[in-house]
This record gives C-alpha cells, sequence and structure tokens, in this order.
C-alpha cells in the first residue's frame, strides 16, 4: 500500500485556523442571496457571536501561552508565538469580510425592503422627538458619565460592554483636552425602533442617542470627539481545586475576576480622533494588532435585535409545526407509551415538548418515587427546573448542575441555589471534570408493585429554547441495560463510586475514548479480512489525535469514512496512503447541527451509538461524557432513514474539506445525482417537509452505495425491557 510522504505534524490541521474557517461559512450564509434577507442578519450577527467567544476564551488563552514562555509545538508543529501572529492576521481579515458583508451586502438590500438604519443626520422633526423623549424617559437616568482626571481614574469597563470615548476641553480653562467615558446600559435594546410609515421600518443605534445628547452629560465641556468602543477580556476562569471552600462559592468569585480580566481586543470606531485612540491603547495595554478599527456599528451581534423585532416574516425562514408525540394525557399514559416501546425523537423536527413532559410528568406522578437529572446549560425560567423544583415536596430529586459551563457559570450558579433551597439534593460532579452528559433517570412503582427506571439520554442540553434551532437526538427508554448503566453512572457523579464497565454505556474519561478507538479498529480488522466495513460519524469537532490517528490507519485498511463535521477538524482527508477513503464535510443551514451520531458496518451487523461527546481531548478526557448504543433495529433504521441518509444526500448546505485544508462547495456537475427535481437537495428543509407530511417515507433518499446495508438482515432485532 501506498505510504503517505506527509511529516506527522502535516498530518494535522491546526484546529483554531479550522475554527476560523467554521466561522468563515457561517459568514457565507449571511453572504448568501439565496438565503432570507433577516436570516443573513442573523447569520451575521452569528458570526460576531461567534468570533467574541473565541477571541476571549481560545485567542487570550493563546496569548498566555506566549506570555509565559511556552514553546511546545502543538499537532500541527506549530508553536504557540507562530500560530497567534496569524491569528491575528486571519482575525482582522475576517473582521474587514464581516463589515464589508453588512455595509455593502446587507444594508443595501435592507434599504431596497424599506428597513433602514439611520444617523442622527438623517432623523425626521417626529422621529427627533421621539428619541429626546426616549433619551430623557428610558436612557439619562441610567448613564454615569465620568471624566477622567487626577480625581477620577479611568472607569472600569466591564466585558464587552459598549462605551462611548469623548475628548473633551473645559470652556472656560485652556487647552488641556481630557478623556470622558460613558457606559451604554446593557439593559436597553441595542437598537432603537422609530416612528415610521406604514410598509416601513427604521432604526437607530442605541450609542447614537447618546451620542446625540452628549452635551447634556458633560455641561461646561466642548465635546470635542466622540468614538464609541468596545473591550473584550480574557474570560478564562481559574480554579484551584485545592480550595477549601465550596466549588459553588469558588465558581461565583472567578465569575467576578472574569469581568476584570485583562483587555485582548479593542474594537473602536474608524474614525475615531488619534488621541482617544492613543489613551485607550495606554490604559488597556493593548500591542496595535490588537486594536479593531470598525467601519460599521460596533458589535455585529446586536444585529440578532433585528431580525427579532422586525416584523416581516416573508424575509425570514418560514416557520413550521415540529412533530408532536401522540400521547393521551396523564402522566401514566406516558409512561405506559415508554414502557411498550423506547422512543427517538430528532430535534428541531420533534418537538422537545416529549422531554420537557417527561420530567414535568415525573414531578406530578405519585407513583414515581424519585428522579435524578444532569444540567449544563438550561434555559431562562426553565420549565424542568420548575418541575424539579416543585417535585421535591414530594420525592426524591437530585440533580448534577454543572458550575462551569462556559458562559452559563452565573446562571447555573443561580439555579443550583434555587434547587438547594427547594429540598433538592445538589451535586458539582467529579472534582476536575466538567459533567457534560446529558441524563436524567426516572424511578417509579408500577402496579404490580415493581419498580421500574425510565430513562432520558440525548445529544444537547436540557434547554427548551435551543431545542428550537439545535438539532439533538433524544431517547426515551424504559430498556432495563440503559436505565441500569445510567444509574451506574449517577452513582459516579454523587459518590464517585468508578465501575469498570458500564455497558451498553460509554462514559468519558474511563472508557469513552479507549471503546472509540476499539470500534476503529474493529473496522479496520473488517476490512483487512475481506469484511463489509465502513464508519459514518456526524460531529461538532473532530480534534482528538489518537482518535484521529485510528480513523487514519482505518483508512489505510480499507475502511470507508464518511464524516460529518460542523465545525474545526484537525484530521485531513483524501491523502494518498494516509486518508484516501476519508472524506469531511460540514453542514451550515437553518438550524445549528449539534448532534453526535456514530455508526459502524461491524462486518454487516451495523452499530449505532449516539452521546454526548465530540471526539475532542476535553471530551474524552477532562468531562463526564456518555455515548450509549442504540440496540433497537427500528431505532437504528429511523437514524439511518431521518438522520444519516438525508445528510449524506445534502448538496446545497455542505460544504468539502480538500487535502490543502480548504472547504468547498459540491459543484453542481459532480452532484447530478443528488439534484431532486432538478433542485439542489437540502437536508434541513426535506425534514421540515418530511415531519410536516408533505413528503412520505419513499422521499427519503437513498443510503450511500458504501453503506450496502441490506438492513432488515444487518442490524440485529434489539429487546425491549
Amino acid at each position: 500500500m501506498a505510504r503517505s510522504g506527509l511529516a506527522d505534524s502535516k498530518r494535522f490541521f491546526n484546529r483554531h485556523f479550522s475554527w476560523l474557517q467554521f466561522n468563515q461559512r457561517v459568514l457565507e450564509e449571511a453572504r448568501d442571496p439565496t438565503n432570507p434577507l433577516l436570516e443573513r442578519v442573523k447569520f451575521l450577527a452569528i458570526t460576531a457571536s461567534n468570533l467574541d467567544e473565541f477571541v476571549e476564551v481560545r485567542l487570550a488563552g493563546m496569548m498566555q501561552q506566549v506570555e509565559h514562555g511556552n514553546r511546545e509545538p502543538g499537532p500541527d508543529g506549530r508553536v504557540p508565538e507562530d500560530v497567534l501572529a496569524e491569528l491575528n492576521t486571519r482575525i482582522h481579515a475576517f473582521f474587514e469580510q464581516q463589515y464589508a458583508c453588512w455595509r455593502e451586502e446587507l444594508v443595501p438590500a435592507l434599504n431596497a425592503e424599506s428597513i433602514r438604519v439611520l444617523g442622527l443626520s438623517e432623523l425626521r422633526p417626529d422621529a427627533r422627538e421621539s428619541i429626546e423623549n426616549f433619551y430623557v424617559r428610558a436612557v439619562e437616568p441610567l448613564l454615569t458619565p465620568v471624566t477622567v482626571d487626577p480625581a477620577h481614574p479611568f472607569p472600569h469597563v466591564l466585558n464587552k460592554a459598549l462605551c462611548l470615548a469623548f475628548l473633551l476641553r473645559r470652556k472656560r480653562r485652556g487647552s488641556q483636552t481630557y478623556l470622558g467615558v460613558a457606559t451604554v446600559p446593557r439593559a436597553l435594546p441595542r437598537l432603537v425602533l422609530l416612528p415610521s410609515a406604514e410598509g416601513v421600518v427604521e432604526y437607530i443605534f442605541l450609542h447614537d442617542v447618546v451620542r446625540a445628547f452628549a452635551e447634556r452629560l458633560y455641561h461646561g465641556y466642548e465635546i470635542l470627539s466622540v468614538a464609541a468602543f468596545r473591550v473584550t477580556r480574557n474570560s478564562n476562569l481559574y480554579l484551584e481545586a485545592e480550595e477549601s471552600r465550596s466549588l459553588l462559592e469558588s465558581v461565583d468569585s472567578q465569575l467576578h475576576r472574569r469581568r476584570k480580566g485583562a483587555a485582548v481586543r479593542l474594537e473602536i470606531e474608524a474614525t475615531a480622533n488619534h488621541e482617544i485612540i492613543e489613551r485607550l491603547e495606554t490604559n488597556f495595554r493593548l500591542a496595535p494588532g490588537q486594536i479593531f478599527r470598525v467601519n460599521g456599528p460596533i458589535n455585529l451581534s446586536r444585529l440578532f435585535h433585528m431580525h427579532e423585532q422586525t416584523p416581516r416574516p416573508d424575509l425570514k425562514f418560514k416557520s413550521f409545526t415540529a412533530r408532536e408525540l401522540a400521547v393521551k394525557p396523564g402522566s401514566s399514559s406516558f409512561f405506559a407509551l415508554i414502557r411498550q416501546r423506547s422512543l427517538l425523537l430528532h430535534h428541531p423536527y420533534d418537538s422537545y415538548s416529549a422531554v420537557v413532559r417527561f420530567i414535568e410528568n415525573a414531578a406530578q406522578d405519585p407513583d414515581v418515587l424519585s428522579i435524578k437529572q444532569t444540567l449544563y446549560r438550561t434555559s431562562e425560567n426553565s420549565p424542568i427546573v420548575r418541575a424539579l423544583i416543585e417535585a421535591a415536596a414530594k420525592k426524591e430529586v437530585a440533580v448534577v448542575v454543572e458550575l462551569k459551563a462556559r458562559f452559563d457559570e452565573a446562571s447555573n450558579i443561580r439555579w443550583a441555589r434555587n434547587l438547594q433551597e427547594a429540598g433538592v439534593q445538589v451535586f458539582h460532579g467529579v472534582v476536575g471534570l466538567k459533567t457534560h452528559c446529558k441524563l436524567a433517570l426516572v424511578a417509579r412503582r408500577e402496579s404490580d408493585g415493581q419498580i421500574r427506571r425510565y430513562a432520558h439520554l440525548g445529544t444537547g442540553n436540557y434547554n427548551p429554547s435551543t431545542a428550537r434551532f439545535y438539532t439533538d437526538l433524544s431517547l426515551l427508554t424504559s430498556d432495563s441495560r440503559l436505565t441500569s448503566a445510567v444509574h451506574h453512572v449517577f452513582n459516579y457523579l454523587t459518590a464517585y463510586s468508578e465501575r469498570s464497565r458500564y455497558t451498553p454505556l460509554f462514559v468519558a474519561p474511563l472508557n469513552l475514548g479507549k471503546n472509540c478507538i476499539g470500534l476503529i479498529e474493529r473496522e479496520a480488522a473488517h476490512a483487512r479480512a475481506g469484511r463489509h466495513a465502513f464508519i459514518f460519524a456526524k460531529v461538532n469537532s473532530l480534534l482528538d489525535e489518537k482518535i484521529i490517528q485510528a480513523l487514519y490507519h482505518a483508512s489505510e485498511a480499507g475502511v470507508h469514512i464518511e464524516l460529518l463535521v460542523r465545525g474545526a477538524c484537525a484530521l485531513r482527508p483524501g491523502v494518498r496512503g494516509l486518508s484516501s477513503r476519508i472524506r469531511v464535510r460540514s453542514v451550515i443551514g437553518r438550524f445549528l447541527e449539534h448532534s453526535r451520531i456514530f455508526v459502524f458496518g461491524n462486518g454487516s451487523k451495523t452499530d449505532i451509538y449516539l452521546g454526548s461527546a465530540d471526539w475532542m481531548q476535553r471530551n474524552i478526557h477532562e468531562r463526564v461524557e456518555v455515548i450509549f448504543h442504540i440496540h433497537d433495529s427500528a431505532l437504528c433504521q429511523q437514524i439511518l432513514t431521518e438522520v444519516v441518509a438525508p445528510y449524506l444526500a445534502d448538496t446545497q448546505k455542505t460544504r468539502i474539506l480538500l487535502p490543502a485544508g480548504e472547504y468547498v462547495r459540491l459543484n453542481a456537475a459532480r452532484c447530478l445525482a443528488h439534484l431532486r427535481n432538478g433542485h439542489w437537495f437540502n437536508a434541513q428543509e426535506f425534514l421540515i417537509d418530511f415531519v410536516e407530511g408533505r413528503l412520505g417515507l419513499d422521499s427519503v433518499p437513498p443510503l450511500p452505495d458504501f453503506m450496502n446495508l441490506r438492513h432488515a438482515a444487518a442490524v440485529a432485532p434489539g429487546k425491549l425491557a
């Protein structure tokens, strides 16, 4: 067999550059005229929100490595100093592309639809009067202007808070200039709706409202110049496991430190006076490369408000009705249905209400004796948390709350305290590990006096809000093999009671990585023996070196490998003698692809696993994660039919990763077989049509030839408990 001439370091793409490519694909959706206009605005806002998190966590972390003198090369052979330099170059280039998209593409398109963002000089008299009333009533009471002088030090500027900087000079006292700073109120919408004619929607940015009445803030000063700016700070948390105080107190304390983290980026209007820039640069101790001059509105993530507030459904994705689980009213009927058969739900096409009802019914059912659940992220005013609090008055309730879920720490601290006050036993998992698995376990006394357990296992968070636009899978089951294993996982989380096996679950950090590699190596053995062998994996990120090396070896052995990786991917596909049988694709569309699916041919005895873990080092070694085996043949068929086949047939939202590292859209000439009725095939749109009944099973795309499943014989029938 031909061997690849690539050095080991060339076998891996840099994870940070790969993530930036993911955000580039999201930006492509903002620039795609086939998407509804306000959805394009939303995609642009998503790129800005994504980039914020990348800068305050990943870029900041790389800066710390350089500051600490770390010269250890990464898997791609590059040292942190070189990676940081290229990251800065790439981020600046991406930043320019974002604003070019706004100025040159979206603004003209919005204007053509009579949706406008106005500047101060463009306001009509009635709009000016409306804005003045708004300023006096809602804005001015929230403002705290500061003039920096010996008696008034530079104010602390919160992470990502939008501010205005003023270059000031006293009207009666000489020529000395001062710097003034005012924070734009976070409690108010960033885009203010203006009164306008019917059929016209007009906004003004909130910071322009503050700017319009700046003289009211600085009586006795001449305002020489004004510039909006925003500072992004290092948002990594530094937790000391040895601290004697509780983890909750530690995280709470660190949240306050995050607000004061070192500045890593300054965004400021391109027209800002050089003296303002110099003073801010000095105050925040920034290098020139950390300053981003903005030719447009500071913080494009504010454009989420435009998508939400603009009453133009014709410029948004068409709403759809998710498939509801058909079950008679009453908790006994719900549990009877799960006893009859395990249920697989594909969100958001299947309504998340079934998962909420599972917890609510457990809370209300007098025959339910106990509820156990993990919480990583959940929604504001979560109905699941409310149900757990309600249940605590009548039954045993234990909840493992992950306090270190990044950027949800404050929310989770609040939920943890509310749950504790209600009598819930609250745990924070295993010391040193994040609890990322998505599990709920209910113990119920049945009519025959026996206690039966019911479980929910999922790929996504217990968050009904994000479940409307994240694709995830949920399993509701009373299969005793699964429920018993879930029970043991909770014992591990609450008592650190560790077992050698959790079959049919893989549990990180105990055995998940080893078992995944074992399944990959099994496929390689099948291929070498001439048996049918393939791997399909759908993950958010693929970065773990050992997993990637195992996939390379499987490819060399003859295994066909199809990877659907939404975000960062360090694996280099399509290299002769290394990965010629591996294809990597990414789907970016209306919904955020979030489900994790693993399918192994296993010599025509197909195995399917679902779970919460990506193939990343942090998921395999630094978190408690669960991947669960799907035994039931009907559920396996459902996964292959309603998830795998449509996504492998997608041509409209798919990009293919090339060996050199670029992502390219599928070429029309090469995809004629996938064109349906002369149109590109969009997996997400197909699934909407499918659950709404406009398309039947006969419309489901066939599985690709490499799977060659002959599924009725290939998947061993499962046995329901």
